[in-house]
């Protein structure tokens, strides 16, 4: 696939025209014509006028219709309906040439009622558990939310969306489709955070010093622009982005079964890990290749209970230069999270030891680990790692208090935690990531991004409010500027530059960011795009491209959902003059991206390291995993 707004074309009069004669015959076709009863005898001649009219009014004649609609019809509209999918044969066809739409808050979301706009029942209100329901003539009745993936034309007096199929309702005034996206927008609001959409309430939600994020329009984008300059001057800036680059499939091959995840290697070396085991396969500035060692999980010492690692691990993380591995265990022992972890020895293949997590005498629970800053993989001596529960964050040290290698001849030797905090209450930690000098930020299940500095655990220097979706991955530039964080509809980009007091740009890790927040903007799927990745496809880890060295920068973006690895270009992103963000309202928000479609559901997409990038390319391959096969592509410019 390519990119995806090729597929939005506009929706002509023309066009309607043709395809409201079309829907018209099937119309005609269903309905009841009263021309016999049911005995098949010919009905009596009326005998009044009043029987006359009743007559005409059953046989429910339909004429053709001008563009000015029903002016006793309130919220008119124009429904579509897209067919054929990405087939040659997708086109948009007229579903209804004149409709109306409501908003309605009601408990019945899938099910039927006759409330007019915000109307609702007593029993409803006073049950508590009431939603915006957007309801279209009696095809379309829908939750409003994000998961309808609306998408506004304001050039078109337009909005596509999805509810069991993809919709477009065109609207007869600049003001009544100006009116919807308003009304949309607050009853989005009021389903999300269970409060009235007013301007108080928005500054209970973002706070005063983020309520950019809740009125765009009014929010200081200058920093994206200043960012965008700073991104031209750094290296490899002579190898232009565009727009038209192609991304090419260099090598596809089969893996020994079973792929779980990826862990990609800056040096030699890259690693599949599976149902069973690891395979070891080599970088080169093509892609991954070749089917090296494949080491099992149950070799080695088998004092370590390594037969607990038997089913895949949770996480697959490199240390000491890429010769060790640590596997986070998937075996809870009936705790919500994971106890421990193996290391593996990769030179020689054997898990050497089994990890406990403790503090204080106490087993805890870790959900995720990290390296200790982007590049630490790659540092030969490395010996401590992050970790993160849903109320924990914290520095394990795999020596002693003493700065001593434990001896692992000894029982499960316990992880020594060095440096952290046991949060009391609420943070619902879910993901975390590490910039290059080690700051770190964490995304939570109420949409929350904090951002800690290389000094302290406790307190977050900065707390961006989120959008009310869960945060499931998050990421970060090397450089600290730019996070990416994933939810199961959209991404949201964030810029953490800011100007303290003193003039001086510093980042959200080492100062707190003032009322000059710039407002995010969201990488999403057309409506097209998210319906046929399928309902139950979710967006997943979402991640920069790779670099390790100061004055670099990351170029692109790559996330997962369903069968697509989903590109977009970082620069196009962050210019704010790009052709997506026109005639937008509220969040600005990318649609132009690249589609790779695999058969199968994909496991993780990742770049390679910066290093691997060849002289004509912008950018290291990227590296596709399903369970079955691996694939790598390469991006090039057209010519």
């Amino acid at each position: 696939m390519g990119a995806s707004h090729s597929r939005e074309e506009l929706i002509s009069d023309s066009d309607e025209e043709e395809y409201e004669e079309e829907e018209e015959n099937y119309q005609d076709s269903k309905d009841d014509t009263p021309e016999r009863s049911s005995s098949g005898r010919r009905p009596k001649t009326p005998s009044s006028l009043d029987e006359v009219a009743a007559k005409l009014e059953a046989l429910k004649l339909k004429y053709p219709t001008s563009n000015t609609p029903n002016a006793s019809l309130k919220n008119a509209v124009k429904l579509y309906l897209h067919i054929g999918g990405n087939t040659p044969k997708a086109k948009w066809v007229t579903s209804e040439k004149l409709t109306s739409y409501a908003f309605i808050k009601t408990a019945k979301i899938d099910g039927q009622d006759g409330a007019e706009d915000g109307e609702e029942s007593e029993n409803e209100e006073e049950s508590g558990d009431v939603w915006w329901v957007l309801k279209v003539g009696n095809k379309i009745r829908v939750k409003v939310g994000v998961e309808m993936q609306l998408k506004s034309f304001g050039d078109q007096r337009r909005v596509d969306f999805v509810a069991k199929g993809v919709w477009a309702m065109k609207f007869f005034s600049d003001e009544e489709y100006k009116s919807f996206v308003s009304k949309f927008n607050d009853c989005s609001f009021e389903n999300t955070y269970k409060m009235e959409s007013n301007d108080a309430n928005k500054v209970k939600v973002y706070g005063k010093d983020f309520i950019g994020w809740a009125n765009p329009e009014a929010a200081d984008d200058s920093i994206w622009e200043d960012a965008e300059d700073a991104f031209s001057k750094s290296p490899r800036s002579a190898t232009p982005v565009r727009a038209n680059q192609d991304l090419r499939e260099e090598f596809e091959e089969a893996a020994n079964g079973g792929i779980q995840s990826l862990a990609l290697g800056a040096l030699d070396n890259s690693f599949l890990v599976g149902d069973s085991g690891i395979q070891v396969v080599k970088n080169f500035t093509h892609g991954i290749q070749g089917k090296g060692v494949y080491v099992n999980f149950d070799n080695g010492n088998q004092r370590s209970g390594l037969n607990s690692v038997h089913s895949t691990p949770r996480k697959a993380l490199l240390m000491r230069a890429e010769t060790n591995m640590l596997l986070m265990s998937p075996k809870t022992e009936g705790k919500p999270h994971t106890t421990g972890l193996h290391q593996l020895d990769i030179e020689t293949g054997k898990i050497v030891t089994e990890w406990k997590f403790g503090k204080d005498g106490t087993e805890i629970t870790m959900r995720d680990i990290a390296n200790d800053s982007k590049g630490a993989q790659l540092d030969p001596s490395g010996a401590t790692f992050l970790g993160l529960d849903d109320n924990r964050l914290c520095r394990w040290d795999m020596r002693d208090r003493n700065g001593i290698v434990q001896n692992l001849a000894t029982s499960t030797p316990v992880l020594n935690w060095t440096q952290g905090h046991q949060f009391s209450r609420g943070t619902n930690f879910q993901c975390f990531a590490t910039t290059g000098d080690g700051s770190i930020v964490v995304g939570s299940l109420d949409g929350k991004i904090r951002l800690y500095s290389i000094t302290s655990m406790r307190q977050a220097k900065t707390a961006f409010p989120g959008l009310g979706s869960p945060i499931t991955h998050v990421d970060v530039t090397f450089d600290g500027k730019w996070i990416l964080g994933t939810t199961d509809t959209y991404l949201i980009l964030i810029c953490t530059l800011f100007t303290d007091k003193d003039g001086k740009t510093k980042t959200g890790f080492n100062g707190r960011m003032g009322h000059r927040v710039a407002a995010p903007r969201l990488l999403k799927l057309t409506p097209l795009d998210s319906h046929l990745a399928g309902v139950n496809n979710k967006f997943r880890n979402a991640q920069f491209s790779w670099v390790t060295e100061n004055g670099k920068q990351e170029r692109h973006l790559v996330a997962t959902v369903g069968k697509f690895s989903v590109i977009w270009n970082f620069q196009q992103v962050k210019n704010g003059s790009h052709e997506c963000y026109h005639n937008q309202e509220g969040l600005k928000s990318c649609y132009c991206y690249k589609i790779v479609l695999k058969d199968d559901s994909i496991v993780d997409s990742r770049f390679m390291h910066d290093k691997f990038a060849v002289s004509d390319s912008p950018e290291a391959p990227l590296v596709i995993a399903t369970p079955l096969k691996v694939s790598s592509f390469s991006i090039s410019s057209r010519r």
